[in-house]
Order: C-alpha cells, then sequence, then structure tokens
C-alpha cells in the first residue's frame, strides 16, 4: 500500500469539522498541518490528530511535507490562498466558491500548471445526484430536454448570528446554494452554453433574529433573489431559481424532464437521497435504488477522490460553474442574453462504491 497523500488545512471556522470527521480517520489521506488565524483554534485541532502541526498559514504554504491544500477560509480569501498554495508547488481544493470574482478563478486555474487546483461542491459525488446521472445516462427518462432546479429560503439572518457576508457583494443566494444545484446540473445535462437571468431585492435592510445581537438591523447589498434559464451544449434548458425571499416550497431541488419520462433528484446540498422516476404513461413516481456513486460519504470526498486517482471535483469544472453564476446575475443587470467563454467536460460517472471500499483503497493521486 502507498503513502497516505499529505493534506495541509488553511481555515479552521465551523465546515472545517465536517472535513476532519472525513479526512482524519482515512488510511490514504494523512492530515499533516494546520493553520488558521486564531492561532489556538489550529493549536486545539492539531492536538485531536496524531502527527499533525499548527502552523502559521505562511510557514504552511512553504512546508515541502504538504502535498495538498484545503482550502476552508471565507470567499474573500479563496484566490489568494489557492494563489500561494500552487507558487508553492501545491495541490489546491477549495471550499464553493471557487473564487469570489471570475477572473481570479481564471487566474487560479492559469496558474495551475499540472498540478491539480479543485473545488466544492463533493455532494454531486455522493449516490443521490450520481445515481441520477446514470438514469440519465442509460436512457431512463429518454432524451433530456429540460430541467428545474430550486432553492428557497427566507434568510439566512432567521438563524445565523453574524449574517452579514450573505448581504454584501460576494453573497446572496446564488454564490451561497448555487454552486450545489449547477454543478449538478452540469454532471447531469453537460456543460452550459448561454445564461438569461433576473433578479431582484425585496428590502434594503434585515434583522438578525438569533445571537447577542438580535434586533440589529443589517444593510443589503445584492439582489436576494436570482431565476435563470440556462441553456446546455446537448440542447437541454434548464429553469434555476435562488432565493432568500421565499418562505417554504414544495418543489423538487432538481427535476429533469426527458422524452419518455421525468425524474425527482434529491438535495445537492447532501450526498444522498431518494432518486424517483415518473415514466410516461406509468401511474406514479418509482423509486431508483442507488446505483452510482460514493456510499454514505462526507465533505471531504473530492479530495479523497484524487487521491485515490481520478480528479471528478476539478477546478475546470467550479470555474465553469462559477461563470455561470456570474453571468446570469450580469445578464440581470444588463437584459440580454449571455455567451459564456468556458466550458467542461462531464466528471466520469462514480460507480457505486461502498464505504469500506473508498475507506480502504490504496492512495494513487
Amino acid at each position: 500500500m502507498g503513502e497516505p497523500h499529505r493534506i495541509g488545512i488553511v481555515g479552521l471556522g465551523v465546515i472545517s469539522k465536517q472535513y476532519l470527521e472525513m479526512l482524519a480517520s482515512h488510511p490514504g489521506v494523512r492530515i499533516v498541518a494546520v493553520a488558521d488565524l486564531d492561532a489556538a483554534r489550529a493549536e486545539s485541532v492539531a492536538r485531536e490528530i496524531d502527527g499533525c502541526r499548527a502552523l502559521s498559514v505562511d510557514r504552511l504554504m512553504a512546508d515541502p511535507f504538504v502535498e495538498t491544500i484545503l482550502n476552508l477560509t471565507i470567499p474573500a480569501a479563496h484566490a489568494g490562498i489557492a494563489l500561494a498554495a500552487l507558487a508553492g508547488g501545491k495541490n489546491v481544493y477549495g471550499e464553493k466558491p471557487f473564487a469570489v470574482m471570475f477572473s481570479d478563478a481564471e487566474r487560479i486555474m492559469a496558474a495551475a500548471g499540472s498540478a491539480w487546483a479543485g473545488g466544492a461542491p463533493d455532494t454531486v459525488l455522493g449516490t443521490g445526484v450520481q445515481t441520477a446521472r446514470r438514469v440519465v445516462d442509460e436512457g431512463g427518462i429518454g432524451r433530456p430536454v429540460a430541467a428545474t432546479a430550486t432553492w428557497t429560503s427566507s434568510g439566512h439572518e432567521r438563524w445565523h448570528p453574524h449574517p452579514d457576508f450573505y448581504y454584501r457583494q460576494g453573497g446572496g443566494p446564488l454564490l451561497d446554494m448555487g454552486p450545489y444545484y449547477l454543478t449538478s446540473l452540469v454532471h447531469l445535462l453537460g456543460p452550459v452554453v448561454r445564461v438569461t437571468g433576473s433578479s431582484s431585492r425585496s428590502r434594503d435592510t434585515r434583522i438578525i433574529a438569533s445571537g447577542p445581537r438580535a434586533g440589529e438591523r443589517i444593510p443589503v447589498e445584492v439582489d436576494t433573489h436570482i431565476t435563470g434559464s440556462l441553456e446546455h451544449l446537448g440542447g437541454a434548458v434548464s429553469t434555476v431559481t435562488f432565493s432568500f425571499d421565499g418562505v417554504a416550497t414544495d418543489a423538487a431541488p432538481i427535476e429533469v424532464h426527458g422524452e419518455t419520462g421525468s425524474m425527482s433528484v434529491p438535495d445537492p446540498n447532501t450526498f444522498d437521497g431518494d432518486v424517483r422516476v415518473h415514466a410516461q404513461g406509468g401511474s406514479g413516481w418509482t423509486l431508483v435504488p442507488p446505483s452510482a456513486g460514493y456510499e454514505s460519504a462526507g465533505r471531504g470526498i473530492g479530495v479523497i477522490d484524487f487521491a485515490r486517482g481520478h480528479r471528478r471535483a476539478s477546478g475546470q469544472l467550479a470555474l465553469h460553474v462559477l461563470e455561470i453564476m456570474t453571468e446570469l446575475m450580469r445578464s440581470a443587470r444588463e437584459g440580454r442574453r449571455i455567451d459564456l467563454t468556458t466550458t467542461a467536460e462531464r466528471p466520469e460517472l462514480v460507480p457505486l462504491t461502498s464505504k469500506r471500499e473508498w475507506c480502504g483503497a490504496a492512495p494513487s493521486a
């Protein structure tokens, strides 16, 4: 069995706990260093992991023992950390969005060279989206012609004690939740060639509902309801909605409609869930047993997939998704249809892979 792939983590906020749970015990990877602006937090995390050191960000970037940097910083820091990692000759995998600015994401990909630049979400590698992908690939609903994707919330200020970021430039429902849904649509239907968007803002301030700042009014600097049309290379058209202005919805997270059937796809912010198909002329929805994807996966499976010799959570796909979001917002501002400049291949299907299998395979990246 080969040596574990050595990882350094930058950023140890809330989301890092899920990555640590996945990666700290996996035999194919080894967390060798962590860094955070809060040095005490980094020391605390390092003490819980055998052989892990707490370093400054600069020292971690320069450490020759680190092969891949897992970038879990706030979105505004994503590009800077990624570029520094690549400049140090390391691979880098980042949380979503790939970068706040599309131009920064282009710089990351240009700097990658032979290194791997990957990006979240890796939820799409679980059994939910991958089983749906297999249905499409095997003609289970005929030729896909259309899809819908819907995410609706009344706003993160309802539960988050410090929701300011979500309403500043770089925030909003599209950049926050769009990567899960749009990455899934590319897996299912292929790359997007053209977008048309519309957006609105229901109010200019929001009131924090919980925590020490409850009752505080914060400014809203971004549109909070975004809808759009995506024209896929293969001819299908997707209609998407992302909103902080709705109380609730009964809409399926994603539905795909083909010439001989329709399919309901589970929440792409999770790794599993029920895939259902309604065949033309059928009497109702039929549950599709899991037939593809990493079983019982969690955040970090994209890095494990890389250590296993694949690059499914690719930076090229993350770049393409960021351009879709960027141009949807520009289309809304300018009132016109916009052609995209990037594309991305659909990643190869993940065969149905048990947790025992993906936890035990030797790394080969």
